[in-house]
Formats: C-alpha cells, structure tokens, sequence
C-alpha cells in the first residue's frame, strides 16, 4: 500500500469525486491531446479503415472513426452478432446478473453508417491490403485496426487445451464459457471447494480473479455455506492485493485461500476429468469446480497480420497505437503491449478513441497530437463492498507512464464501500452506452 497512499496524501477528500466522475459519466479519455473527437473533420475523407474486433476497443473505435469523418468507408468485422462482456461477466457467475445484461449489439454503429460484416477475419495481407474473411470473401483497407482480445495459449499448462476447458472453464472469453461455469458453481455440492488458478503477468483484467473468486464466496455464503474457495496463483502480487486481502478477511471470514508463488501456488498440470490440478513442487489439489484461468496471448488475428513478437503480444507506437511492425495496421485493447495500462475495458475504449483520431489525423496528412488517457478498475468483494484503482497515463520520453492515480483507501468505511459498488454499476452503464449504444 506504499505507493497507493504516497499518490493518495491530499488526494482522499476529492477522491469520491472523481471516481463518481470516471464511474458514472461518460468513459472518454482525456482528450486534450485529441480534440478533433466529438467536433466535425477537418475536411472530407472516403478513405476505407476496417476494424477487426466488436469489443470495447473495436466498437469503440469504429464509431468514433464515423462519428467524426462521416465520409470515411467504414467496416466493423465480427463474428458475433452478440457481444458478451467480461467485465460484469463475474457478477453472473454469483447470481447477481443475467447473461442479457451484459449483452450487447451494434444497432447503433449501422445507424452511424458503420457496415457491420458478421464474420470471422482468417488472415491480413498487409502488401496488398487486405483482409481475407471467413465466408470467403475479402475486403481492402487503406487503414487496419484490429482489436482482436485475446487467445488462450493452450498447453502452456500440461492437461489444459480446448477440450478440458469444456469441464474445467476458463470463462475468460464471456459467453458460453460463462454459462457453463455458472451451471457448475450451481450443481456443486455444499462443502465443496471451487479452485480457481491465476496466471503469471499480463494477462487479461489484473483484478478479475479476484473479484471471481470474491463474487462466488458471496454465492457460497447465500447457497452453499460450508464451501470454500481456492485460489492457486502464479505470482506473489497482484492488482489491489491488499484491499481484496481486507475485504475478504472483513466479508468472507476464513472462505477464501489464497496460495501465492513462493507457497506453492503455480499450478503446471490440469487433470480436467478428474478436476484435479498439480503444482510446481508436486501438491495435488481436488476441486468440486475447477476454473482454470490460463496464460493467454494476442488474438491469433494479430499473429496472422504480423504485427504480434517473441512475447505473443503486439508492440505499439504510445502515440497513435499503430504496429511498430506493420505500417497502416493500428492494434488497440488487450493484445497490445501498452504497460503500465492495464488490459482492460475502459482502457481498450480509451485506446480506441486515440487511434481513431490518430487514423484520421494520418488520412488527413496531419500530425497526430500527443494522447492521455484514463483508466478506471471496479471491483466487487460483494454487492455493498467495492473497491477500485484509478490512474491517468501520459506520454513521457516517448513512453507511456502512470502520471497520478491509486486505489482506494485502505480504512474506508461501509458508506464509501457501498458508494463503490454503485460507482461501478455507473461505470459499467456508461461504458457500454459509449461504445455500443446500449445501456445496462
């Protein structure tokens, strides 16, 4: 907590403030460095730009791209008429939402002019400039952005490829993966244990096992009582440890283990049909429902449009989120290497704005200006308990850099928790109206 409360001395008493503003309004960047977004274009442009990706990055991206160069031919490919989030993908898995409320779809991007291909992308040719789709056609770009989240890197842990994610899910990619998990938290038996592994750094969502791990003690509290959760974690440290550590041992007693590195907890093999996993010195864990949340890299549409490295992830331009690798081919959202910005929602629908704005400075012939963004993490330890981390990056020397921010304090009370819950109910609404149109 040294950190957090070195940036927080003088900052707590307007704290609530601006965690309402990042919460509950709109979840834009800070736009200074982007003015261009939000007023008409310079002049007309017919450019085409296709965007790869209907999540947070992509949809965002198209709509701003439209929004503000309504001349620009743009294409939304997706395979998925319904996009499922992730964030607020936990709160179902306890019971606490449907499926439906975190759904959404792209009425509002067709209304802006955007055409939406429901489709797969099967491969870039970045020399001839296309992009080659799953029903067989292709489609030219003058610019690509592809915001392709992420891939599971199966087999990074021995036992765990696609077939055992079917007994033993992931649920890192929402839809049917959260479904099943859902139905498996709700068939165990009382006095069960639910494991849930962690992988090492980066990874999608820094705090999302933990608030998983929280949200289904809450469900264990209320339906199963004598059950526990496991957590098997393959790193000493991780986002907002020691308020997660406080809101457990304050919400959840002693229902919630968490076994770090150096205790032995990095899990190497999975037994998925005997829901059994195997750590690095040997120990043998059973669970009544195994949720493994494995290693992960870029989407494999970045492998295939060269723009991924040795790391498995997409190495960008901090300024405008263009590939250092492939000219005219931007990458924003969780494939990209963009630390310290987490790989996050609001930080994929903040990185989506920016290159847009970036894209249309370039089709314009301009520079484009120097970019800030904001990033907000709401987590649940239940659903009156919530915690969060704030920060804003700016380019410095070329980089990207945390410039303020923290997380919440450590001695907060009961009013300022609950406050927190319902801050990221208002995030979460906000997001999605801003980048789907649709607000849950």
């Amino acid at each position: 907590m040294t950190k957090s409360n070195i940036k927080n001395q003088g900052l707590n008493s307007s704290r609530r403030d601006l965690l309402k503003l990042m919460g509950a309004a709109s979840a834009l960047p800070l736009l200074g460095a982007c003015s261009s977004l939000g007023g008409p274009s310079r002049k007309d442009l017919s450019a085409r730009v296709v965007v790869v990706g209907g999540g947070f990055g992509g949809a965002t991206a198209a709509k701003y791209l439209k929004r503000n160069a309504p001349d620009l031919d743009v294409t939304l490919v997706e395979p998925n008429k319904v996009f499922y989030t992730c964030p607020f993908s936990n709160l179902v898995l306890a019971g606490m939402r449907t499926m439906d409320s975190i759904s959404h779809n792209y009425n509002e991007l067709r209304e802006l002019g955007v055409r939406v291909v429901h489709t797969t992308a099967q491969d870039v040719d970045p020399v001839s400039r296309t992009v080659s789709l799953g029903d067989g056609s292709s489609i030219r770009y003058e610019k690509l952005l592809l915001s392709p989240g992420i891939d599971i890197r199966w087999n990074a842990i021995e036992g765990y490829d696609q077939a055992a994610a079917e007994q033993a899910p992931h649920a890192w990619k929402a839809g049917d993966q959260t479904r099943l998990l859902r139905r498996q938290i709700e068939a165990m038996d009382d006095g069960g244990v639910f494991v849930l592994t962690a992988p090492a750094n980066p990874f999608r969502c820094p705090p999302g096992p933990y608030e998983r791990a929280s949200l289904v003690a809450h469900y264990l509290s209320q339906h199963k009582p004598r059950s526990k959760v496991l957590i098997l974690d393959a790193k000493d440290n991780f986002s907002k440890q020691g308020l997660f550590m406080k809101g457990w041992k304050d919400v959840h007693g002693d229902r919630i283990e968490w076994v770090g590195l150096s205790g032995d907890g990095k899990v190497t093999r999975v037994d998925a049909g005997k829901r059994e996993v195997e750590t690095e010195f040997g120990t043998i864990h059973k669970a009544s429902v195994l949720n493994v949340v494995p290693p992960q890299k870029a989407g494999f549409i970045a492998d295939r449009a060269g723009v991924t490295n040795e790391s498995g992830w997409v190495p960008v331009d901090p300024v405008t989120f263009e590939s250092t690798q492939v000219k005219d081919i931007y990458v924003v959202g969780d494939a990209t290497i963009a630390a310290p910005m987490p790989k996050s929602g609001f930080a994929a629908n903040a990185q989506g704005k920016v290159a847009a704005a970036a894209i249309i400075a370039a089709l314009e012939g301009q520079r484009p200006l120097e970019p800030s963004w904001a990033n907000t993490c709401y987590s649940l330890i239940n659903p009156e308990y919530g915690i969060s981390v704030a920060a804003v990056y700016r380019i410095q020397e070329g980089l990207i850099h945390e410039s303020s921010g923290g997380v919440s304090p450590s001695d907060a009370n009961a009013t300022f928790r609950k406050l927190e819950a319902d801050y990221a109910s208002g995030w979460y609404s906000a997001i999605t109206q801003d980048t789907w149109g649709t607000r849950r």
